[in-house]
């Protein structure tokens, strides 16, 4: 599922509109004029855009809408964005954290941790944590301290 504000999906639409008329892609300044948007605020809403997919700029900075199979969600603001990414990624985290975890729900916590980095979700130190916290303040995650180290177990199944 792709996440995306309602002024990103404006220009989208705008842009797979207008995309019939331009085979070779779109010019900016068209989809910028068209919309009445700054140019901060359409190169912003591009570049967001681009990172997730749905859009590719093409031949001389032109860009071109990308038709995908995922659902796409639209949210108000950026931060409504942020908080559906997280807990996407919370779900994909948390199926990680079922595999490895032992028949009792247990995992190490450094085995926890490299996963969440280097495995396939590959999140920064901070958005790991963030994952972490936030799956123990919904009791989904407890913390436990054992003579050998720390471990997290798996509250519900």
């Amino acid at each position: 599922m792709i996440t995306i504000t309602k002024k990103e999906k404006s220009v989208f639409n705008q842009l797979k509109y207008l995309q019939m008329d331009y085979s070779g892609g779109l010019s900016v300044n068209i989809l910028k004029m068209d919309l009445d948007l700054s140019e901060h605020e359409i190169k912003e809403i591009l570049d967001n855009l681009e990172k997730k997919g749905l859009v590719s700029r093409v031949d001389k900075g032109k860009i071109k809408a990308n038709y995908l199979d995922d659902e796409i969600e639209v949210v108000n603001t950026q931060k409504d964005v942020k908080t559906a990414e997280l807990n996407q990624l919370e779900l994909e985290a948390l199926e990680i954290i079922r595999k490895l975890a032992d028949s009792q729900g247990i995992i190490s916590r450094y085995i926890l941790e490299g996963n969440l980095l280097y495995g396939p979700l590959k999140v920064s130190n901070f958005r790991m944590y963030h994952i972490i916290i936030s799956l123990e303040n919904k009791n989904i995650l407890r913390k436990l301290k054992k003579d050998d180290g720390e471990y997290y177990q798996v509250t519900i199944k």
